[in-house]
Parts: structure tokens; C-alpha cells; sequence
């Protein structure tokens, strides 16, 4: 019996995820054995410093793409709001699984809501897109940086007496975690990552075995958005840890995007949309960004590029 060989981060939610798929491995295609290597990359090793000023590509995904190269294992699970738009030559995104709940939520002391938190409430999170959006509404709050694992950024809460901390819904649902969720944050007030709630699964371009069992769990629809969404980023993006959110739908064969891009502080914020065939997915990516640039998104993005660290990506 042939033993497929799966790359996954070491958190325990990195873990979750390559076993949930795993398991709907097991259930097409039994005749194989899953062995699953843990992997550790540049991202799990550096949590005291904020992403944005590590300005590194792939901090999360590197070793497991390297792994794959050298042929240590035949596919790696990502979550794919951490994986460049810009995959290495010879790897290729082979299935995107349907996506779970994106939005963002917000777990708080004494369940309040994103309305109801004090003037000044200190409020952790890694992110400059829910950072940017959220101060955009609150300039009051004060954001502060907020690295690690999943269960570590809720010790930190305390710890570190934050009154509110943002994390994503499905990673909090996925571990069980959902009645710490105070609020689920609506799209209005905050977009999310590009990718964020779908896991990617990444393989060789040589590899037609592995490529066609992961197909299987392919979502065509989660596949078509994440798609149009990546392309908007890759277009924007240039490489930096930016405040760049977006969101595509599926209605009726007519994909619906849209997306923001807002300054570091929140004082400016461009929010737009588009809507075409799901099948013209890339070119909606593009023409959303087009759209964006014209509103001013080029000025937001040189003033960022001038003081985050940007690779290519």
C-alpha cells in the first residue's frame, strides 16, 4: 500500500486542518496510507515581532514548499490566506476546499461587542487589514501587535489585559473555541484576509497521481473566488504586508467581488466592487484593482511600501 506523505505546520490548528483532509482522503481513496510530517517554518519560529516588519514572503509556507521540492513529502495543507500569490516554479495549487465561515471575530472581556468596547479599549491583533478597518470605525481604540498560535493569543488576553483580542471565526470554530466568539464582525465593518477561511492544498506539477487525488477536494466555487481574490492582491500587493481585504461570492453563476485597501491608520479607506462570470475570475481581479488604483489606492500603497518591508511576492 503506497504511503502518501502530507506537510503541515506544527500549530495545533496547522494540524487540524491537514487532518480534517486527511480524513477526507481516507474516505475517496482508502487505498492509501497518510502520513503526516510536522514541519516548522520561519513564521512559528519569530512571534516577537509583528509580521509586517519580518517583510519576508511565505513565512509560512516556505519549508513546507522546500519539503516538497526536495521531495520529503508529496503535498502540503495551507491555510490560504498564508500562501503568496506567487507559487515557486514546479509547485502549483492543486484543490482549494470549500471555505468555512471568512468573517473576522472579536472575542472580549465580558462578551461585549465591537460597539460596546470602552474609548481606548486595547485591542490585540497581527493584522494591518483588520487594523487599518477597524480604526477606520474606532480611532479611538488602541491596537496593539498580538503574535502566536491561536492559544496563545487567547492566554495573552489576559496576560497582557487586553479587552478585546481579533481573530478568524474559522480558525477559533474549527478548534471548538466558538462561545469565546463575542461577536462575529459583519463584512461592512471589517473584510477579510484574501483566501481567509479555505485551505489550499499544494503539490508538485509533475506529480499527475497526487494532483488528481487532491483534486477531489476541490471546491469549484471557493476555488473561482479565492482565485479572483489573489489575483486582486497580486496586482496590488508588490510583496508587503499591506491593509488589503476582500471577499468574492457566487451568485447564480455571477461572481461578486469586492475589496478595500485603507492607509496604516485608518483615515482613509477605498472600498469597491465588481461583478462578472465566475469563469473570468483572474481578469475580475484585475479590473477590481484597476478600479481601486483609480480611487487613490496607488498613493495608499506608496506611503506604506515607504515604511513596511516589501519582497516579491
Amino acid at each position: 500500500m503506497k504511503t502518501i506523505r502530507i506537510g503541515s505546520r506544527e500549530s495545533q490548528l496547522a494540524m487540524w486542518q491537514t487532518k480534517h483532509v486527511v480524513e477526507e482522503l481516507k474516505k475517496k481513496c482508502p487505498q492509501y496510507n497518510y502520513e503526516i510530517i510536522p514541519i516548522k517554518t520561519k513564521g512559528d519560529k519569530i512571534l516577537d515581532v509583528a509580521l509586517a516588519k519580518i517583510g519576508d514572503k511565505g513565512l509560512f509556507t516556505k519549508e513546507l514548499e522546500l519539503a516538497m521540492l526536495q521531495n520529503e513529502i508529496d503535498f502540503a495543507v495551507h491555510s490560504m490566506k498564508d500562501l503568496p500569490t506567487v507559487i515557486p516554479e514546479g509547485l502549483q495549487i492543486s484543490a482549494i476546499t470549500a471555505r468555512h465561515d471568512s468573517r473576522d471575530a472579536l472575542i472580549s472581556k465580558d462578551n461585549l461587542k465591537f460597539n460596546q468596547l470602552p474609548p481606548g479599549a486595547k485591542v490585540g491583533t497581527s493584522s494591518l487589514r483588520r487594523r487599518a478597518q477597524l480604526l477606520n470605525l474606532r480611532p479611538d481604540i488602541k491596537l496593539c501587535d498580538l503574535r502566536g498560535n491561536l492559544n496563545t493569543r487567547l492566554k495573552k488576553m489576559e496576560t497582557e489585559n487586553f479587552d478585546a483580542i481579533i481573530l478568524a471565526v474559522a480558525g477559533i470554530e474549527r478548534l471548538g473555541w466558538q462561545d469565546k466568539i463575542a461577536e462575529k464582525l459583519d463584512f461592512t465593518v471589517c473584510l477579510p484576509a484574501v483566501g481567509q477561511g479555505a485551505l489550499g492544498i499544494e503539490t508538485r506539477c509533475n506529480d499527475p497521481e497526487i494532483i488528481a487525488l487532491t483534486g477531489l477536494l476541490n471546491d469549484e466555487d471557493t476555488y473561482y473566488c479565492v482565485t479572483a481574490e489573489r489575483s486582486l492582491l497580486r496586482e496590488l500587493e508588490g510583496g508587503c504586508q499591506i491593509p488589503i481585504g476582500a471577499r468574492g461570492v457566487i451568485k447564480d453563476k455571477l461572481l461578486y467581488l469586492e475589496a478595500m485597501v485603507a492607509s496604516l491608520d485608518g483615515s482613509v479607506l477605498i472600498r469597491d466592487r465588481v461583478e462578472g462570470p465566475f469563469e473570468k475570475a483572474i481578469d475580475l481581479g484585475l479590473e477590481l484593482a484597476e478600479k481601486l488604483k483609480q480611487q487613490g489606492a496607488t498613493k495608499i500603497l506608496e506611503e506604506i511600501r515607504q515604511v513596511v518591508d516589501c519582497g516579491t511576492r
